[in-house]
Parts: C-alpha cells; sequence; structure tokens
C-alpha cells in the first residue's frame, strides 16, 4: 500500500536572498489574492531589508497565517524562517 501525500512539502535550507524574496512575494500575493490583507502588508516592500527585519515581518506573518488556518502559506514562511540565517 502507497501512502501518498496531497501536501507534501519539499524542506529547502539553501535559499539565498533572492529565493527567500521570491518565496516571500508569492505567499504576499497569494495573501493579497485570498483578502487577508494583515498577513500581505507584513509581506509588503521587503527587498532589501535587514535580516533582523525581514525574520520580524516573517514571524509577524506566520502568526497571520496561523490566524488564518493557511497552512500551506504557514509552511511556505516556516521554510523562509528556515533559510533567513543564510543572508
Amino acid at each position: 500500500m502507497e501512502d501518498h501525500h496531497d501536501d507534501t512539502f519539499e524542506l529547502v535550507t539553501n535559499l539565498d536572498r533572492a529565493a527567500i524574496e521570491a518565496r516571500l512575494d508569492e505567499v504576499r500575493q497569494a495573501a493579497e489574492s485570498m483578502l487577508l490583507a494583515e498577513l500581505a502588508q507584513q509581506l509588503t516592500g521587503l527587498a532589501g531589508k535587514s535580516r533582523e527585519e525581514l525574520t520580524a515581518r516573517v514571524s509577524a506573518a506566520m502568526a497571520c497565517a496561523r490566524d488564518a488556518g493557511q497552512k500551506q502559506m504557514l509552511a511556505q514562511l516556516e521554510m523562509v524562517e528556515l533559510n533567513l540565517p543564510n543572508l
């Protein structure tokens, strides 16, 4: 019997700044399309921000995603969080 998971997620821990910013922009766009304004706001204007600022904004976005029950967005944000030390 094979085990299939629709919500499998590949853990990536070698993202550079461009890849991190691209992932955050994807999540922001998804949040905007779902009318999750607070979440989208946390992920707006992040290009070139310091690691500390990105860490704070990603943490706030994770809380918003958690509150909204957005597991897929939360998973993306958690992966970004794991990669922030790469900056």
